[in-house]
């Protein structure tokens, strides 16, 4: 225990700047249960600014006890999500450039902010420079928190909370209809609504209730910018609380290509869709591009306009994804201002469309992308040259064994009962010829399929260790 006593003045920066007193002061006659605690209001490092709305505007962090703000170099989602967590202000609608919403303070704190989206606070993301007054060759950045979400479903789908002074208020069904859904799913950039539910469909909140009726006409941007009936007040209780069910959007697509599963790769953002540059444009964001889309593994990551270029704005000149993000809005990005980039740079994928479940990445229950739709493959449907060009589309060499009767268990999906009559020379199975003669069969009678797994250059290998 420490007892003796400190005499700080309150103006010193560290305790340990304190004066103490050197005497023993036996008075204190303490022990743990005298152990003294503290609670502290929290300094608030990051505000938003220039706008109406608490969860809106040009970003400002405070440092060395001044705001300032951060340079839109690089800024993309992943940041905005990390304020809007920060403030409380849920999703992130839209990552704000070239000062759209004012100017804020000065000094210029941050630049190239490199967040991952899992930081609690915007300081604890890395940066190009953090705390020298950068000198920032673009503007202020900003951001477009939502102030509202959905709690207990998906991230297009739950009960539905807003953001009212600070706090989180579930709302009463009878307060919200269907233009209110309206602006709910678009400011949550979820596409359109599919059902307003009542009766607490996705549980009990533990919020306060938001009773007053809302008002939206349907073409705002955001639920607070709706009007609101002062008179109206429901009687309300989290038995009534509302839910929401949203079509959840499509936030990328596959243009030019010969499949929904390849093409050009282009995304929506700000109501509009345009295209990435392939600078940096590897296997890695291809990845998430193929999973986005449900389109199983990525074949290639191809540049240079290979699907042809498209129109509108070059979204983002450099994209960095991991290759476990959901979305390729959840990848961060970077803006290299000595790279021209242009529509002659546009990005593309090619994704297999054909997936092996159940054993390994080579090896299991053959199933096929149709209509949008996963089907298992019948075992009469499918034979040794159609083998060939699934084992080659997946990257994993030749193929060993064609195995039928569910060897690799029985799936729930639909079945693909048309025989399938590759050549053995296509780099796709889709590009394979299909007969109308249909099988009959059942989940009994699911393809497997064993391929012998990428080939190993030995002869590289060889030349390796032959420098070594």
């Amino acid at each position: 225990m420490w007892t003796q006593e400190i005499q700080c003045r309150g103006n010193e920066s560290q305790i340990n700047m304190c004066p103490t007193s050197y005497r023993f002061t036996p008075k204190y006659n303490c022990s743990h249960k005298n152990s003294v605690g503290l609670l502290c209001a929290e300094i608030i490092h990051v505000r938003l600014v220039n706008s109406s709305g608490p969860c809106s505007g040009t970003v400002e962090i405070l440092h060395r006890g001044q705001w300032g703000t951060v340079c839109d170099n690089g800024w993309d989602l992943a940041d905005a999500a990390v304020v809007c967590r920060e403030l409380d202000c849920g999703e992130p609608v839209d990552a704000l450039t070239d000062a759209q919403i004012g100017l804020g303070s000065e000094p210029i704190w941050m630049s190239n902010a490199m967040c991952t989206r899992s930081e609690s606070t915007l300081k604890k993301c890395g940066s190009i420079t953090w705390g020298f007054q950068s000198v920032c060759q673009s503007k202020n950045a900003g951001v477009m928190c939502s102030g509202v979400r959905l709690v207990g479903g998906s991230r297009c789908s739950g009960r539905l909370e807003i953001l009212h002074n600070w706090t989180w208020m579930s709302v009463c069904d009878a307060a919200f209809d269907q233009q209110d859904a309206e602006v709910v799913c678009r400011e949550l950039d979820c596409g359109a609504p599919v059902q307003v539910l009542g009766a607490a469909a996705f549980g009990k909140g533990d919020a306060q209730m938001w009773t007053q009726e809302i008002q939206c006409r349907g073409n705002e941007s955001q639920i607070h910018l709706c009007p609101i009936s002062q008179s109206h007040k429901s009687n309300c209780s989290h038995d009534n609380d509302v839910g929401l069910v949203c079509a959840d959007r499509v936030n990328v697509r596959l243009v030019g290509g010969h499949s929904r599963c390849a093409g050009r790769v282009e995304i929506h953002h700000r109501g509009q869709w345009g295209t990435v540059c392939d600078a940096g444009w590897d296997m890695t964001e291809a990845a998430v591009v193929c999973r986005e889309l449900d389109c199983g593994e990525p074949l290639d990551a191809l540049g240079d306009a290979y699907f042809g270029q498209g129109l509108g704005p070059v979204w983002t000149n450099r994209i960095i994804c991991t290759g476990s993000e959901n979305t390729l809005k959840n990848c961060g990005s970077v803006r290299l201002y000595d790279y021209d980039c242009n529509h002659h740079r546009d990005a593309g994928v090619i994704c297999s469309g054909v997936r092996l479940v159940g054993g390994s990445r080579c090896s299991g229950r053959l199933e096929m992308l149709h209509d949008q739709t996963w089907m298992s493959v019948c075992d009469t449907a499918f034979d040794q040259q159609d083998a060939e060009v699934v084992c080659r589309e997946l990257d994993c060499g030749a193929p060993v064994q064609v195995l039928g009767a569910a060897a690799f268990g029985k799936g729930d999906t639909q079945m693909w009962t048309q025989e399938i009559q590759c050549r053995g020379n296509e780099s796709q199975i889709h590009l394979c010829a299909k007969s109308s003669q249909k099988h009959n069969c059942s989940h009994d009678d699911h393809q497997a399929l064993l391929c012998a797994g990428k080939k190993i250059n030995m002869k590289a290998i060889s030349s390796i260790t032959r420098i070594i």
